[in-house]
């Protein structure tokens, strides 16, 4: 029975794989779910990838805009900052662990000592997540990049032109902006303005006037609830495989005494034996 069921299991997604089945994959042949029937998270997800892997509009319009992408996992730290005020590339927590940093002075390799080897790496692509509050009536998505623009003009002092897309998922009530500069460009900083908004949005602002970020978009203010910051650097960053927890550590070494044990009650059960 047991193999029964898993064949119709793969059989069902690979016909899933070929075939979509839920409200946002529209075409001809479909598996039917009546609602409120949940559809397994799998099926969710390979259909997901169905219509990514040919082009076609997800669902979900977060996530990593590239795979070299990164946010800041540390938060706030103690730098070491160059006279002009840019961050310098290698930066420690006052002991000998160090790490490499990004020209937005977030992480991008994993901590080693001092003689870790960190050259300069610019930051030309931040890529925002913004959720906004409820609001009555529905965001236009062409006003709410003008608002976006306008926004970040008044507030950070961005240039429009660094703008170069807005995204808008009305139901997520999730905007997506891509700021982007040249390559080797090293006039405009684009930490100053993902910082100065992070406080703004999560904690308190660092303007005097501790006004919150809102966009205007016909007449109305719309106010941010959260914020997610992904960082591409010029060179891609450096990070590896985490290292084992203490959990896993912890499991490995069982194991390891388990085998241990085991050859030594092999290798005493043969000794003896030549002796009977």
């Amino acid at each position: 029975m047991k193999v029964l069921i898993a064949l119709f299991v793969v059989v069902l997604v690979d016909v899933t794989s070929q075939w979509c089945f839920v409200p946002l994959v529209k075409c001809s042949k479909c598996l039917q779910f009546s609602l409120p029937t949940v559809i397994p998270k799998c099926f969710l997800m390979k259909a997901e990838m169905y219509r990514a892997r040919y082009n076609l509009i997800t669902r979900s319009i977060g996530g990593k805009p590239v795979e070299t992408a990164f946010v800041d996992n540390d938060g706030i730290y103690d730098p070491e900052c160059e006279n002009e005020g840019k961050f310098k590339a290698i930066q420690c927590n006052g002991t000998d662990v160090c790490w490499c940093v990004n020209s937005a002075g977030v992480r991008r390799s994993d901590k080693g000592d001092k003689n870790i080897k960190c050259e300069p790496v610019e930051t030309y692509w931040v890529h925002l997540e913004l959720k906004h509050k409820d609001v009555a009536v529905p965001l236009d998505a062409t006003k709410l990049k003008i608002g976006i623009e306008n926004a970040l003009l008044e507030r950070y002092k961005l240039d429009k032109k660094f703008v170069s897309e807005v995204k808008y998922d009305k139901d997520g009530r999730l905007i997506v902006v891509d700021v982007k500069k040249p390559e080797k460009e090293r006039i405009t900083d684009l930490s100053l303005m993902t910082y100065y908004m992070e406080k703004d949005i999560k904690f308190k602002p660092l303007f005097q006037d501790y006004k919150p970020f809102e966009v205007s978009v016909e007449g109305s203010k719309v106010s941010m609830e959260n914020i997610l910051v992904y960082y591409v650097d010029e060179v891609a960053p450096t990070f590896t495989m985490q290292r084992p927890t203490g959990g896993i550590i912890a499991v490995i070494v069982v194991v390891s005494l388990i085998v241990i044990a085991g050859l030594l009650v092999l290798v005493s059960t043969i000794y003896f034996s030549s002796f009977i």
